[in-house]
């Protein structure tokens, strides 16, 4: 039986990362990984996107299922309590806004332009290769530099609880699950206060 298409959708991930280790630039293209959960969750109230589209949860479950680079060990139940997912996308958007306050900076003359990546948003690695001064805005550099750290720091904690545990562990506290939950849970309830 033929994969349907969406099932070699693994290979975007890639493909983004690559990218964007060569050209800083791509790093613009994360914005399709975090317009489109919330378009499903927010026009079709579901998790379609994250259920079957997201190419991080594929390459979770490739690597960790498919090559066998994962214990599968139980997930723990803490990672599933709310506290910490809700924590967790708390802290993650901190760490956004972060980056967009660091980018306005930049764009107001206020800030100077820092060609680093972040990882696990403490260790600066420098990353000055993949830029040329001068090609863009400054402002555009740095939000490229800040979502790439973002989208790397991700992938990695990602890869780590997919080696512990589960291939998909990520995905039981991934902010974007976690946003996309809450909206479909308001959509759906919202739905039933209008049925009665």
């Amino acid at each position: 039986m033929k994969k349907p298409w969406y099932t070699w959708l693994w290979i975007w991930s890639i493909v983004y990362f690559s990218l964007g280790f060569f050209n800083i630039l791509f790093a613009w293209l994360g914005m399709i990984d975090f317009l489109l959960p919330l378009g499903f969750a927010i026009f079709g109230g579901t998790k379609g996107f994250c259920n079957r589209y997201c190419g991080r949860g594929q390459l979770y479950q490739k690597l960790g299922a498919g090559c066998h680079c994962s214990r599968n060990r139980p997930t723990p139940n803490w990672m599933y309590s709310k506290w910490f997912r809700y924590g967790f996308l708390t802290f993650f958007m901190t760490m956004f806004g972060n980056m967009l306050f660091q980018t306005y900076l930049v764009a107001a003359g206020a800030g100077s332009l820092k060609e680093t990546i972040k990882l696990f948003w403490t260790f600066r690695v420098p990353w000055g290769w993949t830029y040329s001064q001068g090609t863009v805005s400054d402002w555009i550099a740095q939000y490229s530099f800040g979502l790439y750290s973002l989208m790397l720091t991700s992938l990695l904690l990602g890869l780590i609880v997919m080696v512990l545990y589960k291939p998909r562990t990520w995905c039981t506290f991934c902010p974007m699950g976690t946003m996309t939950q809450g909206i479909c849970q308001l959509k759906n309830r919202n739905k039933e206060e209008k049925a009665t």
